[in-house]
């Protein structure tokens, strides 16, 4: 007998009289801005998330829409797996879920984490049993290393609810496995099992006949059509201008190294943020004179801040983690990256000197 999946009942209270305070831009792409901050309700204060669609062209709204009806019903049904985040309100225009501390899993980077592993093949298999098929896990960012080491999917918004446990839902939550298990290949390959390298090996058939046609179509739609890149959370700007940008500025005199990243900005896009390591005689004036001359046309990048140090790792690689949280204003998710000493000292001259305080501006973005 095939098994019937059924939907909770739509909640109502945090529906309509709810308030959304705006803390932090986290992203934005084509289809939305997500927003950190907390929602206000009859039962108290809640750490949320705001998926905001109003201010989105008018030829992608209806998508839009779509997809935030879409992702609000995949976390009704999941709700009380453990392993997912609460719906607060579905309003025309925005969605509020719940706020998880954590950190996305390109991020983190649980390398030979086993533990983690096995928590998010539970959440998936909880998430499954409710007859949830997420559909979108090969993207790192839509796996959540929480601060207390559990694991939290994200980003519904293409997951879709089954009603019975049909050969379809079957191959789509085969194919959620695997994705999980590509990326316990790439930071746990040790742990993994003779039965998961199997998987990993077979793809099923339609997933086969979607990357042979499908996918194509997507492809031409999101980057042709709508210019939309899937950049792990960054926006386009960072990947296509922050390398050029980079090694201009690592060029100038007296400069020793230079890291680009992004972070969102009050116009609706994505502003630069360089980090410069220098000696004391650079100036920020200089520096921009220097990329005015080497890269004409281009805009400069929004913030230049010039540090005594980078923090590198083992390697002597820049920790883009730690960077990337200092210029997104995620300060409090820092605790869950480690650190050796060297490099929390150069991380706290950085924050001591931050230039993107629109975390101070609440509700000003």
């Amino acid at each position: 007998m095939t098994r019937r999946f059924v939907d909770p009942p739509m909640p109502t209270a945090r529906s309509s009289g709810g308030r959304f305070e705006l803390d932090t831009v986290l992203k934005r792409d084509i289809f939305s801005t997500i927003e950190r901050g907390v929602w206000h309700d009859a039962d108290g204060e809640h750490p949320a998330v705001r998926r905001h669609y109003a201010g989105v062209k008018w030829w992608v709204k209806p998508l839009a829409r779509h997809f935030a009806r879409r992702e609000a019903r995949a976390l009704r049904r999941a709700n009380g797996s453990g392993h997912t985040v609460p719906v607060f309100a579905l309003e025309e225009g925005w969605l509020v879920r719940g706020f998880v501390d954590g950190l996305p899993l390109q991020i983190a980077r649980p390398v030979g984490n086993a533990a983690w592993f096995a928590a998010a093949r539970e959440g998936l298999r909880q998430v499954h049993r409710r007859g949830i098929a997420h559909n979108d896990l090969a993207k790192p960012q839509n796996w959540l290393y929480a601060a207390d080491g559990g694991a939290v999917l994200m980003d519904f918004q293409l997951a879709v609810c089954f009603s019975r446990r049909t050969k379809l839902f079957r191959i789509a939550a085969y194919e959620d496995i695997r994705h999980l298990l590509k990326h316990k290949r790439s930071f746990c390959p040790e742990a993994l099992t003779a039965r998961e390298k199997k998987i990993l090996a077979r793809k099923s058939l339609i997933n086969r006949v979607w990357m042979a046609t499908g996918k194509q179509v997507y492809i031409f739609v999101t980057r042709k059509l709508l210019n939309y890149h899937d950049t792990e959370g960054r926006g386009p700007r960072a990947m296509e201008e922050g390398p050029r940008i980079a090694a201009a500025l690592a060029a100038a005199p007296g400069v020793r190294a230079a890291h680009i990243t992004d972070f969102p900005t009050p116009g609706g896009s994505f502003g630069l943020y360089a980090f410069v390591e220098a000696g004391p005689e650079v100036a920020e004036a200089q520096l921009r004179a220097h990329l005015a001359a080497a890269l004409p046309g281009h805009n400069p990048p929004e913030h230049v801040q010039l540090v005594a140090e980078l923090p590198r790792d083992e390697k002597g690689e820049v920790r883009d983690d730690l960077l990337r949280l200092v210029a997104l204003n995620q300060l409090d998710q820092m605790e869950q990256l480690p650190r050796t000493p060297a490099q929390q000292a150069a991380l706290d001259a950085i924050i001591r000197g931050r230039l993107n305080l629109s975390d101070r501006v609440r509700r000003g973005i």
